[in-house]
C-alpha cells in the first residue's frame, strides 16, 4: 500500500504531535467516499509517529455529524486524540492572520474557526493534518502542513 506521505518521520521529528482538521475526522466518520480512505490512512500513519491533538474548535465542527455527546465521544475518546485548549496567543495570531488574509482579497468563505486552527498548530509547535491544506499555507508558513499530494 503506497503511503499517504513520504518523509513522515522526518516531517514530524521537530513538532510536538499533529493537530488533526476536522474534515478528516468527519470524513473518517461519515465513510465519505471520496475522501475516507485517504483520512484514514493518512490518521494511522501520523499515529504511529506522533500524539493526535485536537481542540475545542474542531471538536465543535466535528460534532455536526453526530446525534448526540455520547456518539461524538465514543467517536473520539480522550485516549485517540489529546483534546487541548486553544492558547490565548492563538486567537490573537488567528485574528491578525484573518485580517490580513482579508485585506489581502482573501476568500471570503473560509471561515474564521480554519485561522483558529492554523494558528493553534503555529503556537503550539504542532503538524496540521487536512486535506486542504492549501488555506493555511500563506497565513502559517512555519507550520508542517500535512495533506494530499
Amino acid at each position: 500500500m503506497t503511503p499517504a506521505f513520504s518523509n513522515l518521520a522526518a516531517r514530524l521529528s521537530s513538532g510536538r504531535g499533529v493537530l488533526v482538521d476536522s474534515n478528516v475526522l468527519l470524513d473518517i466518520a461519515t465513510d465519505d467516499v471520496t475522501w475516507a480512505h485517504w483520512s484514514a490512512r493518512a490518521l494511522a500513519e501520523c499515529a504511529n509517529l506522533a500524539n493526535r491533538v485536537i481542540n475545542p474548535v474542531i471538536y465543535s465542527e466535528v460534532s455536526i455529524g453526530f446525534a448526540t455527546i455520547e456518539g461524538l465521544n465514543a467517536a473520539l475518546p480522550p485516549e485517540s486524540c489529546i483534546r487541548q485548549p486553544l492558547p490565548w496567543e492563538a486567537g490573537f495570531l488567528a485574528g491578525k492572520c484573518f485580517l490580513a488574509c482579508r485585506r489581502r482579497g482573501g476568500l471570503r468563505t473560509t471561515p474564521l474557526p480554519d485561522f483558529y486552527i492554523g494558528a493553534h498548530a503555529a503556537i503550539g509547535h504542532l503538524a496540521l493534518l487536512a486535506r486542504d491544506v492549501s488555506r493555511y499555507r500563506t497565513c502559517f508558513p512555519t507550520v508542517e502542513l500535512l495533506g494530499p499530494r
